[in-house]
């Protein structure tokens, strides 16, 4: 099977590429989903996060306080590294899980931080979703309800534009209209079906 790794800044429109990749039938593994579910109460993530980041990472329900956690690794990279520590070994494995279950063509991974977790040992090929820089403003702005400074910091802690394109082996500009976007989701589609069925022959 072809595992195809989609990736691009924040604000650059991965969530409605992956949604038209869904609509042609393609399954989706999204790594943020992923993560979520590892911090849900109960599972061992959560316990080791509020164990290294102390208490006060949870609600008063006992669920992680993302506004709170976010600010304190944001800041700090050594923070930062200690929380991928917890949960990107656990991502992996289960994105190797969730792929060796499937039996189609090609699947999608959804990698948000591709080039700066080097998780390309777990795809194939890597699709990146572009858009210029102020668009992605624009749009973490209007999602976050975030002002333009908060958006440029975000955007200042990924990795640059230019490292992301250097992974890509296809990059589907996203900075046109609706209509665009579905007609350029059907030509990625009909691209990776073939080439899935090249590896099959």
């Amino acid at each position: 099977m072809l595992v195809v790794g989609l990736t691009g800044g924040i604000g650059s429109g991965k969530t409605a590429v992956s949604e038209r990749f869904a609509r042609h039938g393609v399954p989706v593994i999204d790594t943020d989903l992923i993560a979520r579910e590892l911090v849900e109460p109960g599972q061992p993530a959560l316990a080791e996060i509020a164990n290294h980041f102390g208490p006060d990472c949870l609600d008063g329900e006992g669920r992680l306080h993302r506004a709170r956690l976010r600010e304190r690794v944001f800041a700090d990279p050594t923070g930062r590294r200690q929380l991928e520590a917890i949960l990107h070994p656990r991502i992996r494995a289960l994105v190797r899980e969730r792929v060796a279950a499937l039996a189609v063509p090609y699947c999608l991974v959804v990698i948000p931080l591709l080039a700066e977790t080097g998780m390309t040992d777990l795809i194939d090929r890597v699709l990146v979703v572009d858009a210029p820089e102020a668009e992605q403003i624009r749009r973490v702005m209007a999602r976050d309800r975030i002002d333009a400074d908060q958006a440029r910091r975000i955007l200042a802690a990924q990795a640059s534009r230019d490292r992301r394109l250097a992974l890509a082996d296809e990059i589907l500009e996203n900075s046109g209209n609706l209509d665009q976007l579905d007609r350029q989701v059907a030509a990625l589609h009909q691209h990776y079906s073939t080439l899935a069925a090249a590896r099959t022959a």
